[in-house]
């Protein structure tokens, strides 16, 4: 749909990380039904729509990303039934329900990829998936895994017990699709179409630009190797690697048969890529009028804290997306990144500047994506190596360079209460990932009344945006205001951000929402919307 008045084109979609958001049955793990029951927190807090991480059948070990069957729940998180009831109860409420849609790779524990073990070298269902014969023992190519170490492993077979290689470009029980066999985008377009009956209003396309290798698989160029957590890139890099496993022209023909899929499905429907790529030009392709809808924008995300990086981010984003008539996207924390308080310093003044940053985000034309917590100012949790899960993590632990992993982002988020689980379930105890013992203060319960805490911000936040931003038109002015303040104008708003070290002068006008307090001077590490 290319529709400007697209639902999805000025809506701020709130990420749900299944796990970690509510839990009604007290194993510690949250599930449909918990979320389903915490639904109305999300009408008041002010959002459109809620996305979903996966909540298929799965081994769990990249905690859903590593997909067994897509047209099933997990029953540790509910059942066909529960994701029905959830769906139903969103729409109630007012609210959109996007899922995270996995095309790059499968479980290890597909039924497609334990036939292709059975039926052994050269057979149709190996052509699913991209096994190769090694080289003198070794792997076909040299490629790396994003979660570090080979992207390549050895199955057992032939006449000495050594086999052929599998492609895996994350974790090694996730297995890279061939998409060159027709079968592969035939039993999506099933899932999609799944889906779609079932009631969901869009899907987030994970690693949307990994479907396809270059096809004779060959040697990366060597340059400085990323490795790490996903998001740890610039969505658009503006540095020309070779990379044959990534961002292959043949990937938007599925998009637009997708897109064909999601109009007949209605004119509501949409698809958001994460998508990283190398260039403007490139992201550009993704969101074209017969592809997917959004791309998420990581720029944002990335940028240190300076008024002039924000700058320049709020002008090439808006720069890539117009020329394919796209909405751009922000988003400032996610499931795979350090939240953002913490980015910015942590304590009293990372809260500061990241409800500073959020609020001037939201005066932003296109889509705000939030993650669950970051209403409540939520900051990274330390989490100790023997409860850490992240395949990240277990991949390098015996390394001396080894990365902590994505686990301090995804600690299940505090409800009531004064002790842990702090209301995220029934009983007692710690959750699957533990909470700090000091988050009381920060739980919605105890939030709920305060004007002056985040949560409370986070209303009139959204509250002005829904008033003031959304109808303020798409274009943005950079004004100047001195190098340590960013500020813009919008239609009727305008928008200062203090980046310095020093309160500054605020222009005339009436004050709409700031994330402190101000005066006649606007406060270091502070937003506000003028009007």
């Amino acid at each position: 749909m290319s529709d400007a008045a697209a639902w999805w084109r000025d809506a701020v979609i709130y990420e749900i990380y299944v796990r970690s958001f509510a839990d009604s049955n007290g194993d510690g793990i949250g599930d449909l039904p918990g979320i389903t029951s915490r639904l109305p927190h999300l009408r008041d807090l002010g959002v459109d729509a809620v996305w979903l991480t996966p909540f298929y059948r799965s081994p769990q070990k990249d905690h859903g990303y590593d997909v067994s069957d897509y047209r099933d729940v997990d029953p540790l998180f509910g059942s066909l039934s529960d994701a029905d009831d959830l769906v139903r109860t969103a729409h109630d409420l007012g609210l959109r329900v996007i899922v995270d849609l996995v095309p790059n790779h499968t479980s290890d524990q597909h039924e497609w990829f334990r036939a292709a073990l059975a039926a052994g070298p050269g057979s149709p269902e190996r052509d699913r998936y991209l096994f190769r014969d090694g080289v003198d023992g070794k792997p076909p190519n040299n490629w790396e895994s994003v979660f570090g170490g080979p992207a390549w492993t050895q199955v057992p077979g032939g006449s000495e017990g050594e086999g052929q290689f599998y492609l895996h470009l994350f974790d090694s029980s996730q297995p890279d699709l061939n998409w060159r066999n027709p079968e592969v985008p035939a039993m999506f377009e099933e899932v999609l179409r799944f889906w779609l009956d079932r009631g969901v209003d869009g899907f987030r396309v994970d690693v949307a630009h990994g479907l396809f290798k270059e096809e004779g698989l060959r040697d990366q160029v060597e340059h400085e190797p990323h490795v790490g957590t996903p998001g740890s890139r610039q969505m658009v890099e503006r540095v020309l690697n070779d990379e044959p496993m990534w961002d292959q022209p043949e990937v938007h023909d599925v998009y637009r048969s997708w897109h064909r899929i999601l109009d007949e499905a209605g004119p509501e429907r949409m698809a958001v890529a994460e998508a990283w790529t190398q260039t403007p030009e490139s992201m550009a392709r993704f969101v074209r009028p017969d592809e997917l809808d959004q791309a998420f924008n990581f720029a944002w995300l990335l940028a240190p804290w300076s008024a002039s990086e924000f700058a320049r981010v709020i002008t090439e984003t808006i720069a890539a997306v117009e020329p394919v008539g796209a909405s751009p996207t922000w988003v400032l924390s996610n499931h795979d990144v350090v939240r953002h308080p913490t980015r910015y310093g942590g304590g009293a003044q990372g809260l500061a500047r990241a409800r500073a940053a959020t609020l001037a985000m939201l005066a932003l034309p296109g889509s705000s994506y939030l993650y669950q917590g970051e209403e409540l100012g939520l900051e990274e949790v330390d989490v100790a190596p023997e409860d850490r899960q992240d395949p990240t993590w277990l991949r390098q632990k015996d390394s001396p360079d080894a990365e902590k992993g994505r686990d301090g982002c995804r600690v299940p988020i505090p409800w009531s209460g004064d002790e842990p689980p702090f209301g995220f379930g029934p009983g007692a105890g710690q959750p699957w990932i533990p909470q700090p013992a000091d988050w009381a203060p920060l739980t919605v319960d105890a939030q709920d009344d305060d004007a002056d805490s985040t949560l409370g911000f986070y209303r009139r936040a959204l509250a002005a945006r829904r008033e003031h931003a959304v109808v303020a038109g798409d274009t943005v002015e950079l004004l100047d205001q001195g190098k340590d303040t960013l500020a813009f104008r919008r239609g009727p708003l305008t928008v200062l951000l203090n980046c310095g070290t020093s309160p500054v002068p605020l222009p005339p006008g009436e004050v709409l929402v700031s994330s402190g307090p101000v005066t006649d001077r606007l406060p270091p590490d502070t937003s506000v919307w003028l009007r």
